[in-house]
């Protein structure tokens, strides 16, 4: 199984206009090694760090990709699952039962909802309040989705076992087709090996490994 390193940083003082600054954003590990395994064309850079303070678990997005599609119609299910975004699951194991996902568009409309095994999904459920908050950014080369997950909410929903968390790091990609819709293209930090794209399986997530 894939393994990413969260390094620890100090605890960060809280600031309402950023998630954490950019020296410290530095420090932590790049992950870019991802995929997408069920199409041959070439995909946009992504860089994806995290890290923690104890209190807080923070990850960073930044996808090297100016044609971004939101699909704006409303602020329904619907429509983040029609844009560009990016998205986290977390699992306590292997029998995804239950697993939780955040799914967070480039400005920061965010599809959270507990799942289980068969694409079984209550969106109803959100995550714990005040235990997430996002941030977005766009410069001329890329768009950025960051966030803090408060530890607490992790520990609650039975999330860290012995310093790891099993975690999926995913992005999908909106692209107009010749017939004028938005196909998407899947892409993943782990290969799950399927025929046909699927994040929702065991084998699709990899480990974050909490520093110490």
């Amino acid at each position: 199984m894939k393994e990413y390193q969260v390094i620890l940083v100090e605890k960060q003082e809280q600031n309402s206009d950023e998630i954490l600054d950019f020296k410290t954003w530095e420090k932590a590990n790049c992950l870019t090694d991802f995929c997408s395994p069920w199409k041959s064309d070439s995909i946009s850079k992504i860089e994806f760090r995290a890290c923690w303070d104890l209190e807080n678990l923070f990850f960073n997005f930044r996808v090297f990709d100016t044609d971004v599609y939101i699909d704006k119609k409303d602020d329904s299910i619907d429509s983040i699952g029609n844009s560009d975004r990016v998205e986290l699951f977390f699992r306590k194991d292997e029998k995804l039962s239950p697993y939780y996902c955040l799914e967070m568009d480039a400005e920061t409309r965010t599809m959270d909802f507990e799942a289980y095994p068969d694409r079984k999904f209550d969106f109803n459920w959100n995550w714990p309040k005040d235990n997430l908050h996002l941030k977005a950014l766009k410069d001329e080369k890329s768009f950025t989705v960051e966030g803090k997950i408060s530890i607490k909410s992790l520990e609650e929903l039975d999330l860290i076992q012995n310093n790891v968390i099993e975690t999926g790091v995913y992005r999908a990609k909106f692209s107009k087709a010749g017939n004028g819709a938005y196909e998407p293209t899947w892409i993943s930090w782990v290969n799950p090996n399927t025929e046909t794209p699927n994040f929702h399986i065991a084998s699709s997530f990899g480990r974050f490994i909490l520093m110490k």
